[in-house]
């Protein structure tokens, strides 16, 4: 029998990690690309002249109201719109055709949908652009996370599946640089931005063609003895019967399942329903999105120029990645709940730092930070970006993809993307304005959302570190002070029935 401590980090499964995370560099790119675009007059003039004009009006609108314009918010939010409704047939394929065919419908997506970005020549061409990268995004966040969880070795799992956070938050930084960039270019600056995409789509494209498919979905489909092989292929030895068999015995579940979907509400199913919905939620709640869409745009908000603001977020963007990078190192170490509690006060703080400092010195008409203000909400944003990047940023897609059982595994993670984009979309379609009526309390509004997940966490988030995804009821569920009454009375009404049919 082969014990997780056999298990070899073997070349395939680093490289097809590699590979298939650079999903990530596409989603993390469209995040950043749109709020440097936003920012760019030449953008503005050609699509959303209304927000040139107030833009140029100096001390005639509040600083906060500068960018409310609900075209200019559809523009991100759409993206968004998309992807969430895409993930529902993302989880169709994703079970009946494999994960890599699911990842080859996300790179075709995104490729196209660049292609209209970077020609388009009205407002119409520009959403339906963002539409096609949404579905890509549907796709490739349920479909990725999936991938990376059921290949890796247990010991390693979590750093693994981070590699897809990482390179999202890469893919924002390469937005932030290249926007930076662009900015100078006239007046076709913004369309280079946004045709530069096509390079990690292309890149997605072309891990999908070359990566394996997990064990998991092809024994699930049917393909037992290739199932077996791939199996032992990337875990580096022949004596992988425990694993396979775990497998065969949750596939064999997973056949029984017609529909998934329904399945999910069942009360064994439920703890692991419940925690990932609320993780989802939380995540968009603790205002990271609003920040990393819209920093080139809230940075101008508070008194810095163009290229100042474009600067703020590349540092921020730095931030991100090597905060992601600690949490590789990290999660599989210190584990789950101890980086999310850790992050809760760490955010909590950042908040009400920065909104006692734009209440005290910013005004609605006042458009100037002193520098030593303007370095510090920098600093207070950076340390913000820090724990989301090592918590909250990585965990969101990482305990979905390992705590579902496999017989609704896809349907789990395609409900969790999908309330993670609805709540994505509504702050991405909400943020500015909710800036211009709430100014500086928008960042109490986001505090008081950190507290209570802190203590969501504290209370019902099992420790998920180095358990096998197999055996995550067993051993996770079952033991929780909370979620085993869940497991243990379904257990008992199971074996109720099996012997009333008996």
């Amino acid at each position: 029998m082969m014990m997780a401590g056999e298990e070899k980090i073997t070349p395939v499964v680093i490289i097809s990690c590699l590979m298939v995370a650079t999903g990530g560099l596409m989603i993390g790119y469209d995040i950043g690309v749109s709020g440097g675009v936003t920012s760019m007059d030449d953008f503005l003039v050609k699509f959303f002249p209304k927000v040139y004009r107030r833009k140029q009006e100096q001390g005639l609108e509040s600083n906060y109201c500068k960018y409310d314009n609900h075209g200019l918010q559809l523009f991100t939010s759409s993206l968004y719109l998309a992807g969430l409704i895409s993930t529902f047939f993302a989880s169709y394929t994703t079970r009946r055709l494999g994960r890599k065919a699911s990842m080859l419908i996300a790179g075709v997506f995104f490729v196209i949908g660049v292609i209209f970005n970077g020609v388009a020549q009205n407002l119409a061409m520009l959403i339906a652009g963002r539409i096609l990268l949404g579905c890509g995004v549907g796709f490739s966040g349920q479909v990725i996370p999936l991938f990376l969880s059921e290949i890796a070795p247990t010991k390693i799992r979590g750093g693994l599946n981070i590699l897809f956070q990482l390179d999202i938050t890469i893919g924002i930084l390469l937005a932030n640089l290249v926007n930076y960039a662009t900015a100078k270019i006239h007046p076709w600056g913004w369309r280079l931005s946004l045709s530069l995409a096509g390079i990690p789509a292309m890149l997605l494209v072309l891990a999908s063609l070359l990566v394996v498919d997990t064990p998991n979905s092809l024994i699930e489909r049917g393909r037992i003895e290739e199932g077996k092989a791939v199996l032992a292929k990337i875990r580096g030895t022949e004596n992988i019967e425990t694993e396979f068999n775990e497998i065969i015995q949750a596939s064999h579940v997973a056949q029984q399942v017609k529909h998934p979907f329904c399945d999910l509400i069942k009360r064994h199913h439920r703890p692991q329903l419940i925690v990932n919905l609320f993780i989802q939620v939380f995540q968009q709640l603790t205002g990271i999105n609003a920040i990393m869409f819209y920093a080139p745009v809230l940075f101008n908000t508070l008194g810095f120029k163009n290229d100042a603001s474009l600067y703020s977020a590349v540092i921020t963007g730095t931030v991100n990645v090597l905060s992601t990078i600690l949490s590789i190192y990290s999660v599989d170490r210190i584990g789950r709940r101890a980086l999310l509690l850790e992050a809760g006060i760490q955010m909590f703080i950042a908040h009400i730092m920065v909104a006692i400092i734009l209440g005290i010195k910013v005004s609605d008409h006042s458009s100037t930070l002193s520098h030593g203000n303007a370095v510090l909400i920098v600093v207070l944003v950076c340390i913000f970006v820090s724990a989301f990047a090592w918590s909250w940023g990585p965990s969101a897609s990482l305990i979905p993809s390992e705590t579902f059982a496999l017989e609704v595994r896809p349907a789990g993670q395609s409900l969790a993307v999908c309330v993670n984009l609805v709540l994505t979309f509504v702050i991405a379609q909400a943020f500015l304005s909710m800036l211009c009526a709430f100014k500086y309390f928008i960042f109490v509004f986001f505090s008081v959302w950190v507290l209570i997940m802190t203590l969501f966490v504290m209370l019902f988030l099992p420790e998920t570190k180095n358990v096998p995804i197999e055996e995550m009821a067993q051993r996770v569920w079952k033991k929780h002070w909370f979620w085993k009454r869940f497991m243990v009375e379904d257990e008992e009404e199971r074996k109720m029935n099996v012997g009333e049919e008996l």
